[in-house]
């Protein structure tokens, strides 16, 4: 990597004058960063390093680390308005829209698995804004189209506050399986635990069962239920 303080005193041009840079790509390439190394290697110079420059040209349009990861964040939500099966209204009722929605996050969080606890762990917009629908955007996007079905303000508010705890705990439990770390415990790469399994003969034995990819089954039945119990509980039954 060149010495950009070399160049200027030798009178050459600095990489950054060489490269365009813009915020938009230094954020694609940091989720990118993310996805390929993980977060714990995500730093602005080796972000630097895989755009061609000095480390230094990035805080022009990122004045740091913290405001590189919100970005990254903003990416991410960003992808949930480019999937074309998720609807902006609930064109065939509110049930269809919250599947839609709730498979488009799962798809995010798929394609990002060691970004996407990011959605969780940095400050949203405001404080009582939830991940991961954590946007002023989609929250409205979901808020205004469970009302346009006949919602009340309390209901779409309780229903929001059941989808998005629905959502991030299954969510990040899978992204965990997927190899996104969700706490320090995740840096811990060994296939059983270090005492071994001697003295859990009934793990040992169900953890093939254990073990079995279920994700999208889980995620379907529970939020089948969440709908369900969106439905008899929050409205009553009323199906609106």
């Amino acid at each position: 990597m060149p010495d950009v303080d070399e160049l200027l005193v030798e009178g050459a041009e600095p990489p950054s004058e060489r490269v365009s840079l813009n915020r938009e790509r230094i954020l694609a390439a940091g989720l990118r960063a993310i996805d390929e190394e993980g977060l714990g290697a995500l730093t602005m110079r080796r972000l630097g390093a895989r755009l061609g420059v000095e480390a230094m040209s990035l805080y022009r349009y990122v004045p740091g680390r913290e405001d590189l990861l919100d970005g990254v964040v903003g990416v991410m939500v960003d992808e949930l308005g480019q999937d074309p099966e998720v609807l902006r209204s609930p064109d065939h009722g509110w049930q269809d829209f919250l599947q839609r929605m709730a498979h488009g996050v799962r798809r995010v969080a798929i394609a990002h698995p060691k970004a996407f606890p990011l959605v969780a762990s940095t400050p949203p917009e405001a404080p009582w804004l939830r991940p991961p629908l954590r946007s002023t955007e989609w929250v409205e996007t979901f808020l205004a189209g469970l009302v346009h079905q006949g919602f009340s303000d309390e209901q779409a508010a309780a229903t929001y506050r059941a989808f998005t705890s629905f959502l991030l705990g299954n969510l990040l439990l899978e992204v965990a399986q997927r190899g996104g770390a969700v706490g320090p415990l995740d840096l811990v790469d060994e296939e059983e635990p270090a005492g071994g399994l001697d003295e859990a003969p009934t793990v040992r034995r169900l953890a093939r069962l254990l073990g079995e990819d279920r994700a999208l089954q889980e995620f379907e039945e529970s939020l089948e239920s969440l709908i369900d119990r969106v439905s008899a509980q929050v409205l009553g039954g009323s199906g609106a």
